[in-house]
């Protein structure tokens, strides 16, 4: 009796649990140019995407990725652009138009609402990058860290997170975190720069170098409801990437 109750308790737990998980559902896909070394590539052609999101959220989002395969959801009607090195791959999503010229030596970041994807390799002229997003936020791999900056400037690493920087781990090599406004943090280490609002976002370590994935955003005050979605969305996504 004790053994039948349990099972049929245990079955509504899974129902409910299932169904308080959305279901895939379509957003509008925008191919974003990006710009390199070499020439130009042209963004990837479509019309939507299906995305485990809730219908509400799908209203306001879509989904933007470069020919490089970098993709991320964000607001509705934004701006996209891409850029591709030998050693990483990005992705600006924003309000206002992005112009490539933003990104020369000497010139300053972003202070508005704007989102950032990186994935930048540790076998490349990146590695003193990864190295120090490592030795800020994955002690587990500490000693990789290490190895990595030896290979590259040599300069001392600085380890364990920025004080003011909040922190949620998914798992060793997974964090979700959130850099306060007018401080310098995890969410400084990208083309966003500190001002009046936070940055928000997730570092993952992918692949089994491992290389690593960095989204930073900043959102206006009215669309912070998102983050959260495209956060998830952004870890599903790479998750699902690195088991294949």
């Amino acid at each position: 009796m004790l053994l039948a109750l349990y099972a049929q308790t245990s079955l509504v737990a899974q129902e409910k649990a299932a169904s308080s998980r959305p279901s895939a559902v379509s957003v509008p896909f925008v191919g974003c140019r990006s710009d390199g070394p070499s020439d130009p590539r042209e963004a990837p052609k479509g019309t939507s995407a299906s995305v485990p999101i809730t219908p509400k959220a799908a209203e306001s989002l879509a989904y933007y990725a470069t020919g490089t395969g970098l993709g991320v959801l964000a607001p509705r009607s934004w701006y996209c652009y891409g850029m591709y090195g030998p050693g990483d791959d990005s992705l600006y999503v924003g309000l206002q138009p992005i112009d490539g010229s933003r990104f020369s030596i000497g010139r300053s970041g972003f202070v508005g609402p704007i989102i950032e994807v990186s994935h930048s390799l540790s076998n490349t002229g990146q590695r003193s990058h990864v190295a120090e997003i490592i030795a800020r936020v994955f002690p587990a791999y500490m000693a990789f860290a290490t190895h990595l900056m030896e290979e590259g400037t040599g300069e001392p690493l600085k380890f364990g997170p920025y004080p003011k920087d909040a922190l949620t781990y998914r798992n060793n090599r997974m964090v979700e975190y959130k850099t306060p406004a007018q401080t310098d943090g995890l969410g400084t280490h990208s083309w966003l720069k500190k001002s009046v609002s936070p940055i928000e976002g997730v570092a993952m370590l992918v692949g089994p170098t491992p290389d690593l994935l960095l989204l930073s955003m900043r959102l206006p005050p009215e669309l912070n409801g998102l983050t959260s979605v495209i956060e998830h969305q952004f870890e599903g996504d790479a998750e699902r990437s690195d088991r294949h």
